[in-house]
């Protein structure tokens, strides 16, 4: 259990998320935790805090803060990247109503249907093909992809040059959210308003690329606390077993019919001419006047009896062998089962992770790009390996992941790419 932060961006105007290509007129559709890290990274040394949130993040060995990916909301619906072990759902095959395989982002609800075993309702969801997002039936997409054309003007020759740009374009009342995952409360103390501060910061300067036009920009974000993994997916309460009820009745019936004991006068059910007799002494309890009340012949035998019981106990514990106590026995070593984790973030393996690569289902990124810093920008980071969200990972215990240094050769500071991972523990699907 880690106390979280839900973060729900509204877009003001396009946004540019490039693509892995880095072609202008192609755009992804997923702001990836890497990306968001480094903004918010950006925005904490324009804060003043750059040096203790990198002390407290990609230099630590558990990371005090982790952020999700950015994935899309249709209004009140919050969509995200499906665990590979249950998508596509193999009972959603009774029709061809939904294209199931053709979504890359699912609402949360569908997702926590199927890991609870419930059917899906088919008539309740329909998949938008331009977003590949599965929205409310009825409700297109949460947005759509766009081409913008503008002009390059040489302003020495005056000559110009035409070229597009693409971009996301946001239908109203619809954008991106993420979760902030913090360590412990100590660090959620700590960190939760600066986060706070660099998102509002972040919302008024712009996300993603070409924010010298404007875009990426979004209204005021809305911030939702609570803790993960409850907020992702939410503990069902466990079933009852069949009968408990009908043995819980019966055994209230026989307590009220046992512990029934003489109505008191003072009961509004009580007849007023009823005799109240007094309750039973218990035998644990009789007074010195109960027992002087018994004859020097009954109180004699009673003794008598009482020697005997004890002389028959000492002559069986005399004859009874004894029989010697078994060794105890050497108790298996305790092996941790691993269990299944849900990434919702880009990750890099930790060297204390316990990730069983053999089991689970899981997607490889190749992540680039180039540097963006006032000691120096446009070289080439160094590329990594990453494992894509909606992967399923099988570790005995949470992973955390790491953060890379991608900078050039002899670049003069480190340029840390975040693989810090936000997994949810989900039930392993065969």
């Amino acid at each position: 259990m880690h106390p979280g932060l839900v973060v729900k961006l509204r877009p003001a105007g396009p946004w540019r998320i490039g693509s892995d290509s880095g072609a202008r007129n192609r755009v992804d559709t997923i702001y990836h935790s890497d990306s968001l890290y480094s903004a918010v990274s950006s925005a904490m040394a324009l804060l003043g805090s750059l040096e203790d949130w990198l002390d407290a993040t990609a230099r630590a060995a558990e990371p005090a803060v982790c952020f999700s990916s950015c994935f899309p909301y249709v209004e009140e619906v919050l969509c995200v990247v499906p665990p590979r072990t249950i998508w596509p759902p193999a009972a959603a095959g009774i029709s061809a109503r939904v294209r199931w395989k053709s979504a890359r982002f699912v609402p949360l609800e569908v997702v926590r249907d199927i890991l609870a075993g419930r059917k899906l309702d088919e008539a309740q969801w329909s998949l938008d093909g331009v977003s590949e997002c599965v929205a409310p039936a009825g409700r297109p997409g949460p947005f759509r992809t766009s081409v913008r054309w503008s002009a390059a003007v040489d302003r020495l020759t005056g000559a110009t040059e035409r070229h597009s740009t693409a971009c996301i374009e946001f239908r109203a009342g619809c954008g991106l959210w993420t979760v902030a995952s913090f360590l412990d409360q100590a660090a959620r103390d700590r960190w939760q308003a600066p986060v706070k501060t660099a998102f509002r910061l972040l919302a008024d300067s712009g996300f993603g690329g070409e924010r010298s036009r404007g875009w990426g920009r979004s209204e005021p974000p809305e911030f939702v606390e609570g803790d993960l993994p409850d907020m992702i997916l939410p503990a069902a309460p466990a079933p009852a077993p069949e009968g408990l009820a009908e043995e819980l009745i019966l055994d209230r019936l026989v307590a009220d019919l046992i512990g029934a004991g003489p109505v008191l006068p003072d009961s509004p059910d009580a007849p007023s001419d009823q005799e109240v007799l007094p309750a039973p002494m218990p035998d644990e309890v009789k007074t010195e006047d109960s027992a002087s009340a018994q004859s020097p012949v009954e109180m004699g035998a009673g003794i008598a009896v009482l020697e005997m019981e004890e002389e028959a106990i000492e002559t069986q514990a005399e004859i009874a062998p004894v029989e010697p106590q078994p060794e105890p026995a050497m108790a298996p070593p305790v092996v941790e089962a691993p269990q299944s984790h849900w990434l919702l973030s880009l990750y890099t393996p930790a060297p204390g992770d316990t990730v069983d690569w053999r089991r689970g289902s899981y997607s490889v990124l190749t992540r680039g790009g180039r540097v963006e810093s006032p000691a120096g920008s446009g070289g080439l980071k160094k590329q990594v390996q990453m494992i894509a969200e909606g992967s399923v990972l099988a570790a005995a215990s949470e992973p955390r992941g790491s953060a890379a240094d991608v900078g050039p050769e002899g670049f003069p500071h480190p340029v840390y790419r975040a693989g810090f991972a936000v997994a949810i523990p989900v039930p392993e699907v065969r």
